[in-house]
């Protein structure tokens, strides 16, 4: 009976889907646009395990739910691609859009991240590898203490931030160019080779967190560790790959 029901569903979405095609009423779109709501929760769920409690997580809902109506509209029944992953980069655009204009980051957060990526970007530059805990804290001139609190600070203002490189080239292949492409492919082979270079735990992190999907209390029941720990991970793997992706630009 479920499966029936589910075929119904489909067969339901590809009859509004040509009906749009036809003719782009409002009525058919908003008809569509329920049908596809849940995908706005779940990439609402997976941004929002990263921001701090007082974001409004009702606007990141309102602001992917805009997304989605774009997408909607510029989605291009005949070219055969996946609306779900077409959509997706639209929604998660969208909201990460909306966070970047709220701009809710403190100054003096913002002037740490910039302190720290800098910091781990020219001292991995110039190791060659993924920098220990205590080369970090004596390039900063902090203890130990001083630099995982930092990068407690810091890991709060990640948003997800590798999502756009991730999964941007999803995007690149449906709409743009060869050019455009080729620079998306080149972004992803860089992004891999970083992530081939990090520690084994944070690559560890990486995988399970933007791979696998889970959250970082999953991970950390997984691993053993405090969520702080992993979420101080993840940090460490977010700023190494920004490097990374800088140095790449360094060089064009």
């Amino acid at each position: 009976m479920m499966q029936m029901a589910e075929q119904t569903e489909e067969e339901n979405i590809e009859a509004l889907w040509q009906e749009y095609e036809r003719e782009k009423t409002v009525a058919v779109r908003n008809r569509i646009a329920e049908y596809y709501l849940p995908l706005v929760r779940l990439v609402a769920g997976r941004i929002a395990i990263s921001l701090p409690q007082h974001v409004d997580r009702e606007d990141l809902l309102s602001s992917g739910f805009f997304g989605l109506l774009d997408a909607i509209e510029r989605y291009e029944l005949a070219r055969g691609n996946k609306f779900e992953t077409y959509a997706g980069v639209r929604v998660r655009g969208a909201m990460l859009d909306h966070l970047r204009a709220k701009d809710w980051v403190p100054v003096s957060v913002r002037q740490n991240i910039k302190k720290y990526e800098k910091t781990v970007a020219q001292l991995e530059g110039e190791l060659g590898r993924a920098a220990t805990d205590k080369e970090l804290a004596e390039e900063l001139n902090l203890s130990i203490e001083e630099l995982h609190h930092l990068e407690s600070q810091v890991s709060a203002a990640t948003v997800i931030p590798l999502e756009e490189y991730l999964r941007a080239d999803t995007q690149a292949s449906l709409e743009d160019g060869p050019v455009e492409h080729a620079e998306w492919t080149e972004v992803k082979e860089t992004l891999a080779a970083a992530i081939e270079k990090l520690p084994e735990k944070e690559r560890t992190v990486i995988a399970l967190y933007y791979y696998d999907e889970m959250t970082l209390k999953e991970i950390a029941a997984i691993l053993h560790l405090s969520e702080a720990r992993i979420s101080q991970l993840h940090t460490k793997a977010i700023f190494r790959m920004r490097g990374s992706l800088a140095r790449m630009n360094d060089v064009e």
